[in-house]
């Protein structure tokens, strides 16, 4: 299956915040959610694949093109959200309409008016007037809209009350039908991931600290709870994360590599996030000491 985003050793350097060497794969007819806490270097990550901030260094392979001007003619082929971006405040839905209509030499205004239809925006009212739901509704509308094969949105569903977001994750994975385009998002909704990707990536203080499938997350991971005493009967290889749990202990552990499920439960992304973020190794736990 073709790729339709390659990140290879891609950094960014500012102030207080370093990216350091990214890498990503991103096959066609995928959703790779991103995941990170505020500041984690999400936006920064989707900036430097755009080339809106400089890259540092690393490479961007983009539907198979590694050359800078050849990458920038296939932007067109690519959508995208931001949360800190938008339109001007007093455009309206029809205005976006004859702008993007001579910017995009595949513009479909059927089809943009129909995505305002089916996500209830009015297209008369001025983006100044949205909420910011609204807005972030007409934003995705005008990213599908010009047949883009990646659509790259940071924070897609902030915002959105329950039923829209379902509607809008609808939208993803009828998009991906064709396995030519690809979605890669951040999101703090961990649920939404749950629902639709195909693969999940973590990134904290500027470093990836895992990337897989999701199925291979939620059910090859699980959450341990018990005693210290239990936790060091368990085989070391399995136990990957330690966090204090009240008087008892909780680990992410590697549920192949164990010989029992006992006190083991299925993780949400979400939980898997918070222990790699957190949690200590097996190593670091010994130097804190393991007294109970």
């Amino acid at each position: 299956m073709e790729a339709i985003l390659k990140v290879r050793g891609l950094k960014k350097h500012y102030p207080r915040f370093d990216l350091h060497q990214i890498d990503l794969d991103l096959p066609g007819g995928c959703i790779m959610g991103f995941v990170g806490e505020n500041g984690a270097g999400k936006t920064t990550t989707l900036k430097c694949i755009l080339n809106v901030a400089g890259r540092d260094g690393g490479s961007v392979e983009l539907i198979g093109e590694t050359e800078p001007g050849r990458q920038k003619a296939l932007m067109e082929e690519v959508g995208v959200v931001f949360s800190d971006a938008g339109f001007h405040p007093v455009m309206t839905g029809k205005d976006i309409n004859q702008i993007m209509k001579g910017i995009y030499k595949n513009w479909q205004e059927e089809d943009f008016f129909g995505f305002l239809k089916r996500l209830k925006v009015d297209p008369c009212q001025e983006y100044q007037n949205l909420s910011r739901g609204t807005r972030i509704k007409l934003q995705l509308a005008a990213a599908l809209s010009h047949q883009p094969r990646l659509l790259l949105l940071d924070e897609p569903t902030s915002g959105l009350d329950p039923v829209v977001r379902d509607e809008i994750l609808e939208i993803f994975q009828e998009f991906i039908l064709d396995e030519r385009k690809s979605i890669l998002f951040s999101t703090h909704i961990t649920s939404d991931l749950e629902k639709i990707a195909d693969y999940v990536t973590f990134i904290h203080q500027g470093r990836i600290l895992l990337t897989e499938a999701k199925d291979d997350l939620l059910y090859g991971y699980g959450i341990w709870r018990g005693r210290q005493s239990e936790l060091e009967r368990l085989p070391g290889e399995a136990v990957l994360k330690v966090c204090v749990s009240g008087l008892g202990r909780s680990a992410l552990v590697d549920r192949k590599k164990l010989e029992s499920q006992e006190n083991v439960e299925r993780p949400t992304i979400e939980e898997i996030l918070l222990y790699l973020v957190k949690g200590k190794t097996a190593g670091q736990w010994e130097q804190g000491g393991k007294t109970e």
